[in-house]
């Protein structure tokens, strides 16, 4: 005897819409996330002077044009507008495309992008289908005869987890915020990279041009050794002027190997910067040709809210923390649950839609916490906690970031005034070694006097090239504190 026995069962319809229905109809626990007021100075503290803080202004100011002027911001401008340099730009794209850092921060989106897709699921039904075929045979047993049987079965089976209390709302809300935090964390790494280069980039330049002052002041020092070495041999300057005259060869010969060796090392931490195994590292501009303004806007500082990466991921960061309340004071509440099923039965394939052979069921259940030991208040406790604890920590990123700016300001300002003072002192310093020069040839002074104003011109030169290097890496520090450098 053979015996075919088909089954099909699906979902009701019907009670996925009166589900749909409770969810739609349902709230959600927990507190809504509202930005925080924080206390932002009306201005940066730009030299001596002490601002009074004011609260945010969540309204924006009227845009006029001289609101539009004080609001322009360094930070606002992308970082090829900022660094000029040709090969300076080159090697920052090919940081942002090779740089590990970087590739773990993407990694890390993608990440919270799965955890994100893992949370919303959730909210949803799960279906799950099945099937099997048994085949069996008996044989003769005594005057029963040898049979054959086959059954068959194809089911179709769902359930939902109704989200009446918004719990796994919250908890979506909570990975979406989190995927955002991850996002900006994103961003402050590429702010950071750009900046690290920059900086790196313009203190190889720097070293490139004491280098350049070294080797030329070591040739024109042997040229002198040599004239003074004569002089001696003809009796006309002593034994104590060519030893002089060396001193200041040698001096400008040992900054020489010095200099080379910062220069390798400062190409290896460019060349790891670029994601690459330490090598040369091409140069485009002068360290004095590098182009820079004098004066930079810096912008309204409640905007760096809205700018700085680090500011916007601890804000995603306090959105999600706010969000897990929800989701612990929604373990207070019944936990509901449908399930259903509904299709057909039959012996023969032939009667399978026909006849009495539907048939559907539907079961609805919940589950009410009575007693838990104290576990869900602490546990709401724990998440109010926490997110009190990222409130605190937004709040410190935010005057961490204003301290960043006015440093950064007066940095970049005192850097250019020591700048200007460092080139009178080279001017002076390279008028009274020449004066020592022709001073010592009329026979009206000892080669002492050479010496010093000879090395004090040399240590001139050389504090200019630094100076110059602070002034531009004050400025890149600027532009990374204004929340610059990560724009694409």
């Amino acid at each position: 005897m053979n015996q075919h026995i088909f089954r099909n069962r699906s979902l009701a319809f019907w009670p996925l819409c009166l589900g749909l229905v409770i969810i739609l109809t349902g709230c959600a626990v927990g507190p809504n996330y509202k930005r925080p007021a924080s206390d932002v100075p009306v201005a940066y503290r730009q030299s001596e002077e002490d601002v009074t803080p004011t609260k945010l202004v969540t309204t924006p100011p009227a845009e006029t044009p001289a609101a539009q002027k004080l609001a322009a911001s360094l930070g606002d401008e992308k970082w090829w507008e900022v660094f000029q340099d040709k090969e300076l730009q080159g090697l920052i794209r090919t940081a942002l495309k090779n740089n590990y850092d970087v590739r773990i921060a993407a990694t890390r989106v993608l990440q919270a992008q799965a955890q994100l897709g893992i949370t919303r699921a959730d909210q949803l039904p799960s279906v799950s289908v099945g099937g099997n075929i048994t085949s069996q045979q008996s044989p003769q047993n005594g005057p029963i005869p040898s049979f054959e049987t086959t059954n068959g079965q194809l089911n179709a089976s769902a359930a939902w987890n109704l989200d009446f209390w918004g719990k796994f709302r919250r908890a979506t809300e909570s990975a979406r915020a989190n995927l955002l935090a991850n996002e900006w964390a994103q961003k402050e790494v590429i702010s950071t990279l750009v900046a690290a280069v920059a900086i790196d980039y313009f203190q190889l330049r720097q070293l490139d041009l004491q280098l350049e002052i070294s080797k030329r002041t070591l040739s024109s020092r042997r040229d002198s050794l040599q004239l003074t070495q004569t002089l001696e041999q003809h009796g006309i300057n002593s034994l104590l002027d060519v030893r002089q005259s060396e001193q200041l060869v040698y001096t400008a010969a040992t900054e020489i190997p010095d200099l080379e060796r910062q220069i390798t090392q400062q190409e290896n931490a460019i060349s790891i910067l670029l994601g690459r195994n330490p090598g040369n590292v091409p140069r485009g501009l002068k360290l004095t040709e590098q182009p820079h303004a004098p004066e930079v806007p810096v912008g309204l500082p409640s905007s760096l809210l809205e700018r700085r990466p680090d500011i916007l991921q601890a804000e995603a960061g306090l959105v999600a923390a706010n969000a897990q309340i929800g989701v612990a004071r929604a373990a207070y509440f019944p936990q509901i649950s449908l399930t259903g099923t509904a299709g057909y039965e039959s012996p023969a394939l032939t009667n399978l839609f026909t006849g009495p052979a539907g048939l559907w069921n539907l079961v609805g259940s919940f589950s009410q916490p009575i007693f838990q030991g104290g576990r869900l208040k602490s546990n709401v406790r724990l998440t109010e906690a926490q997110r009190d604890q990222t409130l605190l920590t937004y709040q410190q990123t935010i005057q961490g970031a204003f301290r960043d700016v006015s440093d950064a300001l007066v940095a970049y300002r005192k850097n250019q005034e020591f700048k200007v003072q460092q080139e009178h002192l080279v001017e002076a310093a390279e008028d009274a070694a020449w004066l020592s020069e022709v001073r010592f040839k009329a026979g009206t002074t000892d080669y002492l006097e050479v010496l010093t104003n000879n090395t004090n011109s040399f240590s001139a030169e050389l504090g200019l090239a630094q100076a110059q290097g602070n002034e531009l890496a004050a400025l890149v520090q600027l532009y990374r504190a204004l929340g610059g450098g990560w724009q694409q």
